[in-house]
């Protein structure tokens, strides 16, 4: 299984912007799919995660009522529209697969079996 993560790119405060990762495999349809990202000097943070079978979202507080999650089946790809940008958001942002999607485990970044190479998104204020 590869990720392939795209769509970063510097944007202003306020602005909008959607991120994709293509997914190859065929399992795609059976894995939970995440969003993390990392900032500078930090630790890598869960942001979104979305169930394969369900479709069941889950989002960090931090981004709630600003990103959606989202998968197309057909495409194997997994989307982040990100809104109403700011620039504690910016970071390098991943997206991962988790094959076992054990109940509550969404956010770990250990329970992710497979990543993507990151793309950064830069803020600015």
């Amino acid at each position: 299984v590869q990720l392939q993560a795209s769509g970063g790119g510097l944007v202003q405060a306020g602005d909008s912007l959607r991120l994709s990762c293509v997914v190859s495999g065929r399992t795609f349809r059976s894995m939970r799919m995440g969003w993390f990202r990392q900032a500078p000097g930090k630790e890598r943070e869960f942001v979104a995660a979305i169930s394969g079978s369900t479709g069941i979202t889950n989002y960090a507080e931090s981004v709630k009522g600003r990103f959606t999650i989202s998968r197309d089946h057909a495409k194997n790809t997994i989307f982040l529209q990100m809104n109403s940008l700011k620039s504690e958001d910016t970071a390098v942002y991943y997206c991962a697969a988790d094959r076992t999607s054990y109940p509550g485990t969404y956010n770990q970044v250990p329970v992710y079996d497979y990543w993507g190479q990151g793309t950064l998104v830069t803020v600015s204020s």
